[in-house]
C-alpha cells in the first residue's frame, strides 16, 4: 500500500470509528503487536477498535475494498501467535476488546449471550450471579476473551465433565470476509437444518471470519465441590486412578490434572508463597476435583472413599483433601502457576499434545527417554489435563545453559521427537492451543493431503482473497 493509499484508508477508518479508536503511532501499537510469550513481534498497519458488530462489519468491508488483511485479536493470551500480525506493516489489527457486553442471560433456557470481547471471568461471574455455571476455566481466564477461546476451541480444566469451548457454544454471530453479518445466535440444543456453520468458525482462529458474539450453554451450579492432591509414583498409576475415580464418581469428576514433580518445584522456586500441602516424594502429582449435587458431607465421603481405596491398593502414595475453599484454591493455584513459573525460569519449548488416555503412560515414559537422550540436561515440565488426554509436554533448557541458544538449536529436534511420538500413539500435535503461525508446518507434516485439500477449499470458498488472518493455520 502506497503512502497516499495508506492515508486514505486510515482517514476512512477514522471516519467510521472516530479518530481515537484508530491507533497508528508506534507506542500505541506496541501492546497489540507482540504475543503473550514474546515470541512474535509484528508491525500492524494500525489497530482498529470497533464498538459493536455493525462497526466490525464496516471495518471489514473497508478492508475488503482496499485489499487490507485483517488480524482479529481478543485478550492476546494465545500461545501460538494466532493473533499477532506479521512485520510487513500491511495488516490491520482488529481488536475486539470493546465488544465486551453480555447481551442476554436466560435462566430458563440456560443460555448466556456474550460479545466476543467479554473476558471469560466476567462471563463466569455473570452466570454465577444468576445461580448458574459457565464451566470453561483456564489459567488466563482473567484476560482471555470469549471470541479468543472459541477461535482456538480452548479446553481448560473442566473438559472431562463439560467438554471444550465447542461443546459449550450453541450459536455464533460472525462477520464474514465480505463484511456481512451472519446471525447464528441460538438457544437451541437441537437444530438439524443443514451444514453446521458454527463449527466451521470455532477453532478456525479468525481465518474464515470474525466471531463477534456467542450463545453459551450454562449449567446448574454444584451444591458442593471437593478438591484433593494425590502423589503417584508412575504415570500409569495416575491413569489407573483416573479410571477408578471415573467408575466411582461418574459425571461428578469434573477435573483430573497431572503434574510432574519438577513442574511443581518450579512453582515453589518462583512463587514461594504458594504452599504445597504434601512433601513431593514421588515423580508425579494428581489434582482431582469432585462436584456434588447433594452436600459437602456427601462430596467429602465420596472423594475420600475413592482415594482411601487407592491408598490401600498402593496406587497412591499420599493424599491431601482440601478442607476449605481457601485450601482448594491454593491447590488450584499451584496448577495454574506452572506456566507462569516456566516463563520466570526462561524460554522453553512448548508442546500441547493429545494422546489417547490408554496410551498416555507409555507415551510419557518413552518420550522422556528420547528427549533426555537427544538433549542431555534438558528438564521436562509435564503437566495438563490427563482426564481428557491433553498434556503440556514442555522442555526447559539445562540449568546452566543459555535458554535462547537452546531454543534456537533444539526446537526442531524436540518437536520431531514429541510430535512424532504423539502421532505414533494416534494423537495430535495441538490439543487446545491451536495452530496459529507457530504450527503451520506441523499441520502440513501430520495432516493428510485429503484433509489439507478440504481445508484449503473451505478457506478459498469463504475467504477467496485471503484477507482473514493470513499466514495462520492453513497456508495457500
Amino acid at each position: 500500500m502506497s503512502p497516499p493509499e495508506r492515508i486514505r484508508f486510515l482517514d476512512a477508518m477514522r471516519a467510521l470509528l472516530g479518530a481515537s479508536q484508530v491507533l497508528d503511532h508506534a507506542a500505541d501499537l506496541a501492546p497489540y503487536a507482540t504475543d503473550w510469550r514474546g515470541r512474535y513481534h509484528g508491525k500492524p498497519l494500525a489497530v482498529a477498535l470497533p464498538a459493536d458488530t455493525a462497526q466490525v462489519a464496516e471495518v471489514v468491508q473497508l478492508c475488503a475494498t482496499h485489499g487490507v488483511p485483517v488480524v482479529p485479536q481478543g485478550g492476546n493470551t494465545g500461545l501460538v501467535g494466532g493473533a499477532t500480525p506479521d512485520a510487513s506493516g500491511a495488516q490491520l489489527l482488529l481488536s475486539l476488546k470493546r465488544l465486551n457486553r453480555i447481551r442476554d442471560l436466560s435462566a430458563a433456557d440456560g443460555v448466556l449471550v456474550a460479545e466476543a470481547g467479554c473476558v471469560l471471568q466476567n462471563v463466569q461471574d455473570a452466570a454465577q450471579q444468576a445461580g448458574l455455571l459457565f464451566p470453561l476455566s483456564l489459567a488466563a481466564e482473567g484476560s482471555a476473551t470469549i471470541g479468543g477461546v472459541l477461535s482456538t476451541n480452548a479446553g481448560g480444566t473442566a473438559v472431562l465433565r463439560y467438554g471444550n469451548a465447542r461443546a459449550l457454544c450453541l450459536g455464533l454471530e460472525v462477520v464474514t470476509p465480505q463484511g456481512e453479518v451472519w446471525n447464528g445466535l441460538s438457544a437451541l440444543r437441537k437444530d438439524n437444518t443443514g451444514y453446521d456453520l458454527r463449527d466451521l468458525f470455532i477453532g478456525a482462529e479468525g481465518t474464515l471470519g470474525i466471531i463477534t458474539a456467542a450463545s453459551l450453554q450454562l449449567f446448574t451450579q454444584p451444591l458442593a465441590q471437593r478438591t484433593a492432591l494425590a502423589l503417584v509414583a508412575h504415570a500409569q498409576d495416575a491413569v489407573d486412578l483416573l479410571q477408578q475415580a471415573r467408575a466411582a464418581l461418574g459425571a461428578g469428576l469434573t477435573a483430573f490434572e497431572l503434574m510432574s514433580t519438577h513442574s511443581l518445584q518450579l512453582v515453589q522456586r518462583h512463587f514461594p508463597r504458594l504452599r504445597l500441602p504434601l512433601e513431593l516424594s514421588t515423580p508425579w502429582c494428581v489434582l482431582l476435583e469432585l462436584s456434588d449435587s447433594e452436600s459437602e458431607t456427601h462430596a467429602q465421603a465420596r472423594l475420600e472413599a475413592v482415594l482411601g481405596a487407592a491408598l490401600e491398593q498402593g496406587r497412591v502414595a499420599d493424599v491431601a483433601v482440601a478442607q476449605s475453599l481457601a485450601q482448594a484454591q491454593g491447590m488450584w493455584a499451584l496448577r495454574e502457576h506452572i506456566p507462569l513459573a516456566q516463563a520466570q525460569e526462561g524460554l522453553n519449548i512448548k508442546h500441547d499434545i493429545a494422546v489417547p488416555i490408554s496410551r498416555m503412560a507409555a507415551f510419557v515414559e518413552s518420550t522422556a527417554e528420547l528427549v533426555t537422550q537427544a538433549l542431555p540436561g534438558a528438564r521436562l515440565v509435564v503437566f495438563g489435563h490427563l482426564g481428557d488426554g491433553n498434556l503440556h509436554y514442555n522442555v526447559q533448557a539445562p540449568i546452566e545453559g543459555d535458554a535462547a541458544v537452546f531454543l534456537a538449536r533444539h526446537q526442531e529436534t524436540c518437536n520431531r521427537i514429541v510430535h512424532d511420538a504423539a502421532a505414533a500413539c494416534g494423537g495430535s500435535f495441538s490439543a487446545e492451543h491451536g495452530v496459529g503461525q507457530l504450527k503451520t508446518e506441523e499441520l502440513l507434516r501430520y495432516k493428510s493431503p485429503v484433509v489439507l485439500s478440504m481445508m484449503r477449499a473451505i478457506k478459498t470458498a469463504l475467504d477467496p482473497h485471503g484477507l482473514m488472518n493470513p499466514g495462520k493455520v492453513i497456508r495457500p
